[in-house]
């Protein structure tokens, strides 16, 4: 089996960038900047695809970075990313484990999530994959070849987050098995965030439009157990119902932005 690393970054001064995240395997880097250009490298033994769009948007990068993927397993990444230095042999060696899973979690390192989400390996569900964050998904390619990211949220649009657990959410809605192994396989660094800046009013529109992006028969309950859950953190910020509120407003604005609202599950 092989492995491409999915890097979706911004004005990047070359692909050389990689370098720092300890990618040592092929890579299929998209580097959103103002020009457009595509090269394909050999460096080191790595097989690189290197591409350059004045596109904009995370979920439009991801997609475009599967689309140039010729790998039998894909891993996304972000600008942020170190890997440890066997991380391919941890993850191609999951695969061989368990054959039939078309998605295997792993855990990536981080300030917020220091210690695995979950402490044994599990079958994800549809409420289990909220902990997930996209950095630590992998995927047999041609398992999501009629499954793409949702290009109306995620970073770079108008509702900032989610575009991770909806994507989850399709590939459980087609059937695909996923499985989680609490591995450590790389680490985040701690850099300042590009969209986040608190649990505002921006936050919640942007919350609810995720959950309705995720599933449109479940987004108002998804909503509500968001709110009670995690209402300690926010608490301090805006009210409960000032939440509630906020998030159907994305909710409502997210339905009338995107007329595909099929997804139910």
């Amino acid at each position: 089996m092989t492995l491409d690393v999915l890097l979706s970054a911004m004005h990047l001064d070359g692909y050389h960038y990689i370098d720092s995240l300890n990618i040592t395997g092929n890579c299929v880097i998209i580097n959103q900047c103002n020009q457009e250009s595509q090269q394909v490298i050999t460096d080191n033994n790595r097989h690189i695809t290197y591409i350059e769009t004045t596109q904009r948007g995370l979920s439009k990068s991801r997609n475009m970075a599967i689309d140039h993927s010729q790998a039998d397993i894909c891993i996304f990444c972000d600008n942020d990313v170190e890997y440890s230095e066997n991380y391919e042999h941890l993850i191609l060696e999951e695969y061989d484990k368990h054959p039939e899973y078309d998605i295997i979690v792993f855990h990536v390192e981080s300030e917020i999530n220091p210690v695995p989400c979950y402490p044994s390996p599990r079958k994800i569900h549809y409420l289990t994959s909220g902990k997930i964050v996209s950095v630590e998904i992998s995927f047999k390619r041609k398992s999501i070849q009629n499954i793409r990211l949702n290009e109306h949220i995620g970073a770079g649009t108008k509702y900032h987050m989610g575009e991770e657990n909806a994507f989850l959410y399709e590939c459980l809605r087609q059937g695909l098995k996923i499985y989680y192994v609490p591995q450590k396989i790389a680490r985040l660094r701690h850099e300042p965030s590009t969209w986040y800046s608190g649990f505002n009013k921006d936050f919640f529109i942007a919350r609810g439009a995720s959950f309705h992006a995720m599933t449109s028969r479940y987004s108002m309950f998804l909503a509500a157990q968001y709110a009670v859950r995690k209402y300690k953190l926010y608490r301090k910020q805006v009210s409960f119902f000032q939440a509630i509120r906020y998030m159907l407003e994305g909710r409502k604005s997210y339905m009338a932005e995107v007329t595909d609202t099929t997804n139910y599950v």
